[in-house]
């Protein structure tokens, strides 16, 4: 039997184009969002202590200034132990020390791209201070070269022997990330009722934090510290990302579900500071991105496992306050739909309407 294409429906063309043009410009704003740091991102105004005489402190400056143009940010400390306070509370990414013996100190548990950076910066005010000094002898007449001055480059809070290079810690954040972005959207989708969503966030965060920590700390190493602590931090991060999710289908419905991959995977993630400091992003966005749960997740479980005497406050609160008002929206929607839906409400705890006008459980 012959079949005609009159009988057939077909899409029209305009919205074929129209579909492809806006698949491709969705296509372009991922590649931006996770390219764009990275193309973009260079050290700016890097937090580094420095100590020792006055004159010594201006040349070393002057010298670092010239060799990386707006890179470091200097803050005086008094002596050595003051530089290691300050690196081992965060205040610093390293220091330099212009002592008897001059040291320069990293962390490479803070950043493996700042610790590149100062052993560049090393071996610059090296070559710099023996030029000065061979200068200075000839100068003066001296029969013989200046003995040589070496610069000393100290870990002052090295990876662990576990994880060496980083990568574990670095690679530990986006399965995060993505874990909390999967369990709100599968809550959302598969647990009816808003107050049944609220205790399947909280007990699915609690669990996952348990399980991943066991993983990344138990097995692969990446993590160190206690045990229960980086798991509390752990679920609170899945938390913060899965209950916004599931607050917001509470509220609006099922579109409530784009809370996840645009805002937290498309903009938050990719300033989440995980693989350079926040430094390295254009003003201000490093700064914004440690109010959003995956930089404050990041700079909060690498502070767990390696600087104790940091102050955690603030990515603690920025996790908590995300979970909390996640969860509070899914109250404020449970109680909303119950006003508005009559008396079916209690019984079907809470419908919203799609675009399509028909009544879908969420």
């Amino acid at each position: 039997m012959a079949h005609s294409d009159a009988t057939t429906a077909h899409t029209p063309i305009s919205r074929v184009i129209a579909l492809a043009l806006a698949l491709a410009a969705i296509v372009g704003v991922i590649v931006l969002a996770f390219a764009w740091p990275a193309v973009t991102a260079e050290p700016n105004d890097l937090p580094i202590a420095i100590s020792g005489p006055a004159d010594a402190v201006a040349a070393a400056e002057a010298a670092v200034d010239e060799q990386q143009p707006g890179a470091i940010a200097f803050t005086e400390v008094d002596d050595r132990d003051a530089a290691v306070a300050a690196i081992e509370s965060r205040d610093a990414y390293g220091a330099i020390v212009l002592a008897a013996e001059p040291e320069v100190l990293t962390s490479s548990a803070s950043s493996l791209v700042v610790t590149q950076l100062l052993d560049g910066i090393a071996t610059g005010l090296e070559e710099g201070v023996n030029a000065q000094a061979a200068a200075a002898a000839q100068a003066a007449g001296a029969p013989s070269a200046p003995p040589r001055i070496d610069i000393v480059v100290t870990d002052v809070v090295p990876l662990a022997d576990t994880d060496p290079r980083g990568t574990g810690l670095t690679a530990a954040l986006f399965p995060l990330v993505l874990g909390g972005m999967l369990g709100g959207i599968a809550i959302s989708i598969v647990v009816i009722g808003a107050m049944r969503r609220v205790t399947a966030v909280l007990v699915y965060s609690a669990a996952g934090g348990l399980v991943l920590t066991a993983i990344l700390q138990g097995w692969f190493g990446a993590l160190q510290g206690d045990y229960w602590i980086n798991s509390a931090a752990i679920a609170l991060a899945l938390a913060a990302i899965a209950a916004p999710i599931t607050g917001f289908v509470a509220l609006i419905g099922r579109a409530g579900i784009a809370v996840g991959p645009v805002v937290i995977l498309l903009f938050a993630n990719p300033i989440s500071g995980v693989a350079v400091p926040k430094e390295f992003y254009p003003v201000p966005w490093g700064e914004v991105g440690q109010w959003f749960p995956p930089g404050a997740a990041a700079t909060l479980v690498r502070e767990l496992s390696y600087f104790p005497a940091a102050d955690t406050t603030f990515p603690w609160l920025v996790l908590a306050a995300w979970a909390v008002g996640g969860l509070l929206l899914s109250v404020v929607g449970h109680f909303r739909t119950a006003g508005t839906a009559g008396p079916d409400a209690t019984a079907s705890d809470e419908r919203v309407t799609e675009p399509t006008g028909e009544p879908v459980a969420v």
